[in-house]
Order: structure tokens, then C-alpha cells, then sequence
């Protein structure tokens, strides 16, 4: 074994003890702390995640292990506090070094406020009274409202940011994915993750009233993360599951195909499947509040998203229909969109209409009319993005509906029917 192979091995066991003994002070981390695959790397200074792997410095790691330990312990949880709460995706059009140093507040904010031994250190002088301003102005702890909070800061002292990136620097985030939507790796460990911080949400849900330990803490950030990745979610509501002609090359047998054409020169003894079932876009509504209130640069934002979100993966059947329609207090107009390449066109040639009151009436009683006359064969819901107050429908519609709120203001609450959610400027 060379020095190299013993150092890697004896750091993966340190590693794994570590580990273990978070998984003793903390029980409802257990899947979580084991998710990432411990990986050495060389090129690094400190620890870092992909959201796949934890990598780690193996020279580094065997010299802390022996002068503080303590600190590797809160580095491990770091790692894993940031795929919880799903940083490593969420950070939207936000500055990157300003939304690093967001996240690693926010993670240390959790580890400080745990009084268990293996993570438990002394504050300094300058995250006391960061913390203490947070308690002043009541500003419920996730990356996303420390940065709203730091950004005027940062602004006007840029030696602010390298001094709170001093104080809280943990780990490399060099390898966060830059793109999210356009890595399959990334998406799906951003999946794998969705999934372990569902379920510790349940459990932590279950723990009742421990609020001392950073609990509370804890489930504010996952429902900060929780809601950042739901417009996604809605978007797969839309989505309906069924046959559409295509060679299914996944149920298919290559092995058969070949013989068959060796033993019978041109007779396959096996054809691929002439369909498959898979889950697209048929028919779905998005409506656009045109009140005087309505900001247009974030409509176009809006409908970028949405339609990013959309394309990236083959999202749309032969025949579908995405129709987009703007109302106030009547409809101003109806645009159908029924395959990908219609997209750009409408995103560029995209004009604001309308300017009066806000009422939803109009455009549900506009769809209904639509359904009445065969429009539609399949319509699974509607999105309506909206700014403000309007009046909704007395009943309940034959199809889904989410009302897209943005801002952080309170925001009314809607019928239970519909489904909510509050979008935030920086997530589009």
C-alpha cells in the first residue's frame, strides 16, 4: 500500500467515524449523513460537495482530525445542511459569492444553535451580533432572506462581504452546479435530496416541541427549499402520463433482434415496441393578472422560466396546447402555443395588455366557455400569476388551479380549491 492509499483510507475511517457519531446526537440525520460518497481530492483546501460526493483534502483532514476534531465534525454537517436545504440549486439569478456566503450563514446558524457536544463550539464576537440583528428585525433564518438582508449591506461596504466570508467559510462550493436545469447528474442528486429532506421534515415534524436544539430553525430552511423547488412541482401536475407512438428502445431485447438477423439474414425474430408511455405537456392554461399593478419585465421573467422549466427535456406531445391568456377585469387576449418552436416567437413579440382592476371571474369564466365549445380534450389546470387582491369564482372549477403569488408582502389567501404558492423575484 503506498502513502497515498493509507492516507485515503485512514481519512475515509476518521470520515465514517465521524459520521457515526453525528448519526448518535442526531437520529433524524440518518440517511443524510451517509448520502454523499466519500471522495479524496488532492486540488482541494477544504471539504467540498457536488451534491454526489463529499470530497475532502486526505493532508488536511489527517492534520485537523489530530489539532480539532471538533471542527470536522461541524464540517461534515455542514456539507449535508446545504443538500437539505437544497442550496446547491436553488440560487436562481442571485450574485454567487453573496448567495455562498447566504448559505453558509444560514447552515452555521443551525450547527451554533445545537447544544450536543460533538458540534457544540464557542460563538465569536461577530456572530453574536449577526445573529442578534437577526433576532431584532425578525427575520426568519434561510439563505434566501439573509441575502435579501445583506444585499443593501454589501452594497455599501464591499470589505463587509470578505470580512462575514472570513467568519463563516466552511467548505468549497466550487463544485455547486452552475446550471442546474441543464446537468442530468445535478438534477437528479437535486432529486435525491428533494427526497431525504421530505422525509426528515416528516420526522422532524414528529420530534413536537424542540425548538432549543435549532428544530424550528431546521424546518423553516426546509420549507424555504421546499418552496423553491414547488413551482417545478406544479409545473409536473400539468403533465399527463400516456401512449404515444415512438420505438420504445428501453423494452427492448438487442439480443433477439441480432440472432435474428444472423440466423434469417433480413428477419428480426423481435421488433422494438411501436409505443411507450410518457409523461408531456397535453393541455394546460397559464393566465396573467394585467392590472395596473403588474410589472411586465417580471411577466416576461415569468413566462421565461416557466418555459425553460418546460424545455428542458422533450416536454410536449404531437398535439398539445399551452394557451396563454391576459386578463384584468376582462380578457385582453389568447395565445396558443402547440409546439416548442412556437415559444421563441411568442417570448419576443410578448406585449403587457390591459391596466384596470384585478378580478379572476373573467378568465376562469373565459375557460369554461372554452371547455363548453371542445377547446379542450384534456386541460389539467390553470397557473395564474397575479401581484395582488382580485375576486375569485363562487365555485369550483373542473380542472387544477394554482395561484402564483410574487413578493414578499402577505399576500390574501385563496379559495380551498386553488393551490399557492409565492414566488420571489430572484428565483426567476
Amino acid at each position: 500500500m503506498t502513502q497515498t492509499e493509507w492516507e485515503n483510507e485512514m481519512c475515509i475511517k476518521i470520515l465514517e467515524l465521524i459520521q457515526n457519531e453525528l448519526y448518535v446526537d442526531f437520529r433524524y440525520l440518518d440517511v443524510a449523513v451517509s448520502a454523499l460518497t466519500l471522495t479524496p481530492n488532492d486540488s482541494l483546501r477544504s471539504t467540498a460537495t457536488d451534491g454526489i460526493s463529499f470530497f475532502f483534502p486526505p493532508e488536511q483532514i489527517l492534520r485537523v482530525f489530530r489539532s480539532n476534531p471538533l471542527f470536522l465534525n461541524r464540517a461534515v454537517l455542514h456539507s449535508v445542511f446545504h443538500c437539505i436545504f437544497r442550496h446547491l440549486w436553488i440560487r436562481g439569478s442571485r450574485d454567487p459569492d453573496l448567495w455562498n456566503l447566504s448559505c453558509d450563514i444560514a447552515v452555521e446558524w443551525i450547527i451554533d444553535s445545537f447544544e450536543k457536544k460533538s458540534v457544540k463550539r464557542a460563538l465569536s464576537g461577530i456572530r453574536t451580533n449577526i445573529y442578534n440583528d437577526f433576532r431584532q428585525y425578525k427575520i426568519p433564518i434561510t439563505a434566501a432572506n439573509i441575502y435579501r438582508y445583506l444585499l443593501p449591506d454589501i452594497a455599501d461596504n464591499p470589505d463587509r462581504l470578505n470580512q462575514l466570508m472570513m467568519e463563516f467559510f466552511t467548505d468549497d462550493h466550487r463544485f455547486w452546479p452552475k446550471k442546474p436545469s441543464t446537468s442530468p447528474s445535478a438534477a437528479k442528486a437535486g432529486q435525491s435530496w428533494d427526497k431525504i429532506s421530505r422525509r426528515m421534515e416528516q420526522e422532524l415534524n414528529l420530534r413536537g416541541d424542540d425548538s432549543a436544539s435549532g428544530i424550528d430553525a431546521m424546518k423553516t430552511q426546509i420549507k424555504e427549499g421546499k418552496s423553491r423547488r414547488s413551482y417545478k412541482d406544479f409545473l409536473r401536475k400539468f403533465t399527463v402520463l400516456k401512449e404515444e407512438l415512438h420505438c420504445d428502445y428501453d423494452e427492448f431485447d438487442l439480443n433477439y433482434y441480432s440472432y435474428g438477423l444472423r440466423l434469417y439474414k433480413n428477419m428480426p425474430l423481435i421488433e422494438p415496441l411501436e409505443s411507450r408511455e410518457v409523461t408531456k405537456i397535453s393541455e394546460f392554461v397559464i393566465v396573467i393578472d394585467t392590472s395596473y399593478s403588474t410589472n411586465g419585465p417580471l411577466v416576461q421573467k415569468f413566462l421565461e422560466e416557466t418555459f425553460q422549466i418546460i424545455q428542458e427535456r422533450d416536454s410536449f406531445f404531437h398535439k398539445s396546447q399551452i394557451r396563454i391568456i391576459q386578463c384584468d377585469n376582462q380578457v385582453h387576449s389568447d395565445t396558443i402555443i402547440k409546439e416548442q418552436r412556437d415559444i421563441p416567437k411568442l417570448l419576443h413579440n410578448f406585449e403587457l395588455i390591459g391596466g384596470g382592476g384585478t378580478d379572476f371571474r373573467p378568465a376562469f369564466s373565459y375557460i369554461n366557455k372554452l371547455l363548453e365549445d371542445g377547446e379542450f380534450q384534456n386541460l389539467k389546470g390553470v397557473l395564474y400569476f397575479t401581484d395582488g387582491k382580485g375576486i375569485y369564482p363562487a365555485k369550483r372549477p373542473p380542472y387544477e388551479t394554482a395561484f402564483l403569488f410574487l413578493g414578499e408582502e402577505e399576500h390574501p389567501d385563496v379559495p380551498a380549491w386553488a393551490m399557492k404558492l409565492i414566488l420571489h423575484e430572484e428565483d426567476l
